[in-house]
């Protein structure tokens, strides 16, 4: 069997931008929040953190960033995603010196592949890195979707382990359970956490995590120790809150949602633009009803 990089809450964590860029002060609170509610891992520079809008230097610099703060206390796993092979491989490379724990790859995006082409392009990213690579499979934004069918094929490669599933197709999921066995599985969905795990997912790579953590974290280890029950209470009380964090585009709200708990989330980068203000009055409602206090 491969190993497993972490299991249970991993926070898909917010990049806090300012005028001149990451604002690294507002940066290492939200990580200290994370490492003080019981998150699992820290998933830097991904979807959630923007790092698409981030240039190579900025976004190298957040993961060391992140490295250090964390300091070993829960593993650290850098996007490192691009639709371009060879920058993609170079990011590996980048991050692997930093001393990350994993890496986190998109499929790629706009240009796209074929079946074919993912299983070249990943094998080449794999070759690039000792580093244990966390597939993600997320095509409502790539446009490609992982057949079960290919990540069988990648699950001959040592050091890909795990695939981040976020198509919301449960069928595939459990396809994917089924006929890649060595495969760990982590929800991309946090609306669909325990029936990943009721899959036998080892977990979720969370944007709820963000405000939520130690919930989160609750969720999936209620789960692990038999307690199905609390684990599904805490779903279905998440919902409408999970729904309220993405009536927008993430992380649009999810920042929003940071920056009404009084933490720093920064601004978000363009094209993302700030919330509808019905959209947010929404938002706030839910996390009122939630229980979160302090809504600013």
């Amino acid at each position: 069997m491969k190993k497993t990089i972490f299991k249970g809450a991993g926070v898909a964590i917010i990049t806090p931008f300012d005028e001149n860029g990451v604002d690294y002060d507002a940066f290492g609170k939200l990580i200290d929040f994370q490492l003080a509610n019981k998150t699992d891992a820290i998933i830097v520079c991904g979807t959630t953190g923007e790092a698409s809008t981030m240039p190579d230097r900025e976004h190298l610099e957040a993961i060391e960033f992140t490295v250090k703060r964390v300091n070993k206390k829960v593993p650290v796993i850098a996007g490192t995603g691009s639709n371009d092979t060879l920058h993609a491989c170079e990011l590996c490379r980048e991050a692997y010196a930093l001393g990350v724990d994993g890496l986190l790859s998109v499929t790629p995006y706009y240009n796209k592949t074929t079946q074919r082409g993912l299983i070249e392009h990943y094998k080449m990213i794999a070759a690039s890195t000792p580093l244990p690579i966390i597939l993600y499979n997320v095509p409502s934004r790539t446009g490609l979707n992982i057949t079960a069918a290919t990540l069988k094929e990648l699950s001959k490669v040592e050091n890909i382990v795990a695939i981040k599933e976020a198509s919301g197709n449960i069928a595939l999921m459990a396809k994917m359970a089924a006929e890649c066995p060595d495969m760990d599985i982590y929800s991309g969905n946090d609306d669909m956490i325990v029936p990943a795990l009721s899959l036998g997912a080892k977990g979720v790579i969370s944007v709820a995590s963000n405000i939520v953590p130690e919930d989160v974290h609750n969720m999936c280890q209620y789960y692990f120790d038999g307690n199905v029950e609390s684990s599904r209470e805490l779903q279905l009380k998440m919902f409408d809150l999970i729904e309220s964090l993405f009536i927008e585009v993430n992380p649009i709200p999810v920042k929003t949602a940071v920056n009404l708990m009084g933490m720093n989330g920064g601004k978000l980068r363009m094209p993302l633009y700030e919330m509808d203000p019905k959209n947010k009055e929404i938002l706030k409602n839910s996390m009122i009803n939630y229980g979160i206090k302090n809504i600013k």
